[in-house]
């Protein structure tokens, strides 16, 4: 197996993030979009009766979610251990990517007239329901192709190719990727308001982008797997994770996974909504007399602030990964809760985008910096012959408990939260209240269970401290 000493080599780096950014791109299309899919082009434009008549809006997204994330799980659960088996990780990463785009792009064939047209359907009722289940179904073929390469295949890999001093500054870079990806998504999103290009354009481009990154990798990704089939039973080592043995002989992995978990399904009660709330859920300010200038406007220098404070945020990522590398991540750990749980609670006061920019600054320093720590140690602790095994077990706390209870809760605070409005057909819609912030700030205190624990254990792991936890 391909093992990495302190200094990651360029190779190594290219492919962490060109596939890195590759997913989170991809990621961010189906968490951000395909709720934004459903919300503005699937329902709207359906009369008062279709929409009351079919599950509802908010409902949809959280089964999406939710069947989403059970997807996740139970592929990476099979892949991971199918690739340890096979002693491979490159084929199901650059297979996986390619797959992962072509299902992508399949989104932008889907409208409510072809769901008519190819199943005979005239009842508005049941167009709409009919769509929406395609929608949710679809997402869930394309989770699996993602999970297959990105959380099962890819997530390996890093682990394989990083050692304990090295991942908090390669998770620091990996943490910027999902602010970079989510710039580029939405740098494009402005095609979704393109009369000729629409979400169906959208989701077209940014699958032929994410399929390219396969092919790329075939040509420049090296296999961190010794390509040397494993003798132990499949089915056996899917539920190598379970076994009390396992982990009671690991019990600092599985508290970075409880930790992760709770700060995972506390972003998860409001992330679904966020930008549905941004669009729609502020209270509306007096109209602007016909012909007047906008409030706000995209100007050169307010773009050009914009790149420079995404660099210098870029730059205190980094730097940061490599001050948690040198000092410990001990020191770090408490005070990036404190900021994740009182910028949450301030974002919840904020009555304009601007204000809302500015009390969230917290929660996102927070935010980047336990996405750091956290993904580091549970890499850290991961027996490393098992990364594959352990895939699956990590995808439980990382997406099915987060996405399964997080978005559910966000569901029942926004509907008595609600900001209701009517769209552009006269149709009442509910936006995301504000509250949502709240109750994930109270999810987010429950945190320092497991952290204590483990700060108690120790962040620490020198090599024979690793190796005694590989049983």
């Amino acid at each position: 197996m391909l093992k990495s000493d302190n200094k990651l080599g360029f190779k190594m780096w290219f492919n962490m993030i060109i596939f890195g950014l590759m997913g989170q791109i991809a990621w961010n299309v189906e968490n951000m979009y395909f709720n934004t899919f459903l919300y503005n082009s699937v329902y709207n434009g359906a009369s008062q009766a279709a929409v009351d008549g079919s599950i509802g809006v908010m409902n949809a997204i959280s089964i999406m979610v939710a069947a989403s994330a059970a997807t996740a799980v139970i592929t990476t659960f099979l892949i991971g251990a199918f690739s340890d088996k096979l002693g491979r990780r490159k084929i199901f990463i650059c297979g996986g990517y390619c797959l992962w785009g072509i299902v992508t792009a399949a989104f932008g064939f889907i409208t409510k007239d072809e769901t008519a047209r190819l199943f005979g359907l005239s009842d508005e009722i049941a167009i709409l329901s009919t769509t929406v289940a395609i929608v949710i179904i679809l997402d869930c073929v394309m989770t699996f192709m993602g999970s297959t390469s990105n959380d099962a295949a890819f997530n390996a890999w890093v682990t394989d190719v990083t050692t304990t001093k090295n991942r908090a500054t390669a998770e620091s870079v990996l943490a910027i990727l999902p602010i970079a990806a989510t710039g580029i998504v939405l740098a494009l999103s402005g095609l979704i308001k393109n009369d000729s290009i629409g979400y169906s354009g959208f989701f077209k481009i940014l699958g032929v982008v994410v399929t390219v990154c396969g092919i790329i990798g075939l040509f420049s990704l090296k296999d961190s797997g010794d390509g040397v089939r494993k003798e132990a039973p499949y089915l056996k080592e899917l539920i190598y994770g379970f076994r009390p043995s396992v982990i009671k002989e690991n019990s600092r992995l599985y508290l970075a996974l409880a930790s992760v978990g709770v700060f995972s399904t506390s972003v998860q009660a409001f992330f679904p909504y966020i930008f549905i709330y941004i669009s729609n859920g502020f209270p509306a300010a007096e109209p602007a007399a016909e012909g007047a200038e906008p409030a706000f406007t995209l100007s050169p220098l307010l773009i050009a602030a914009a790149a420079i404070a995404l660099i210098a945020v870029v730059a205190l990522i980094i730097f940061m990964g490599k001050l948690i590398d040198k000092l410990g991540k001990e020191r770090f750990i408490m005070i990036s809760i404190v900021l994740f749980i009182i910028g949450l609670v301030l974002a919840s006061f904020a009555k304009s985008l601007i204000s809302f920019a500015i009390f969230a600054l917290p929660a996102l320093a927070g935010y980047g910096l336990l996405m750091i720590m956290l993904n580091a140690a549970v890499r850290d602790f991961t027996p490393p012959d098992k990364a594959g095994l352990f895939q699956g077990v990590r995808m439980i706390f990382f997406v099915l408990i987060p996405m399964c209870v997080g978005p559910a809760i966000g569901n029942i605070v926004c509907k008595y939260s609600s900001v209701p409005y009517i769209n552009d057909y006269g149709v009442q819609q509910d936006a995301p209240g504000s509250a949502m912030f709240l109750a994930a700030a109270v999810i987010a205190v429950f945190i320092l269970i497991p952290i204590l624990k483990l700060k108690k254990k120790g962040f620490r792991v020198d090599t024979p401290a690793e190796a005694s936890e590989v049983k």
